[in-house]
């Protein structure tokens, strides 16, 4: 299968991105983003741009995929809703509905959250802002699977690009570990999600929405 990362220098996406290239029968992986990987590999191809915020000039070279991956995302403290809004809905929608012109039989997973509003009428925002972003990615004429992941635990080197946040990681690695086998419902790790977003694309598994119990389970 040939795939579409998005957020590959993210903590997620670094995970997705290892499975992806050692997967037998992943051929191919675009990477999309404004920022080097810094790695080779024979399957990996990227795709640098200034801005994800309009795809249009390279929408042919989106062209012909089985799979998205999508595991951007930004943390909404400081942000306002318009903003945060552009970054989260804006951006993700506006991948998917070009995906789904380009790419119409391909496998779109995208990275929400544990906690989100699918009413979309909530008080918090960040969770309303998801809720309808998930919603309406749900719509398009894509085999759509949304992964609503608590927290994650990182394997295999991955971590956050902050440096504060990775010494954090490190710093609380026993008790993250021992978290995610005794309260499944709640941590997960890079390497299940990674494992799970292509089991899913293989097997397009009934239920669309999964948390951390269902992506534990296919990532096993």
């Amino acid at each position: 299968m040939k795939t579409i990362l998005f957020g590959a220098t993210g903590m997620v996406g670094q995970g997705v991105l290892r499975e992806c290239l050692l997967a037998d029968d992943v051929t191919e992986v675009l990477s999309v983003g404004r920022t080097p990987l810094g790695r080779t590999d024979p399957k990996l191809r990227e795709l640098l741009l200034p801005s994800l915020d309009d795809l249009t000039t390279v929408a042919d070279q989106l062209a012909g995929y089985d799979a998205c991956f999508f595991c951007l995302g930004v943390s909404s403290v400081g942000m306002d809703e318009a903003e945060y809004r552009r970054i989260t809905y804006d951006l993700t929608l506006g991948v998917a509905r070009l995906l789904a012109e380009r790419s119409p039989n391909s496998t779109f997973t995208y990275v929400s959250g544990q906690g989100t509003d699918s009413s979309e009428q909530g008080s918090t925002m960040w969770a309303r802002v998801k809720g309808k972003t998930e919603n309406d990615l749900l719509t398009l004429p894509l085999q759509t699977y949304v992964f609503r992941p608590g927290f994650i635990r990182p394997m295999n080197g991955e971590g956050p690009k902050t440096a504060a946040f990775r010494w954090g990681y490190r710093l609380l690695a026993p008790v993250t570990k021992l978290g995610t086998r005794v309260f499944p419902k709640y941590a997960t790790t890079t390497e299940a999600v990674g494992r799970a977003m292509l089991r899913v694309t293989r097997e397009n598994p009934p239920t669309r929405v999964l948390g951390n119990p269902e992506i534990t389970r296919l990532g096993t």
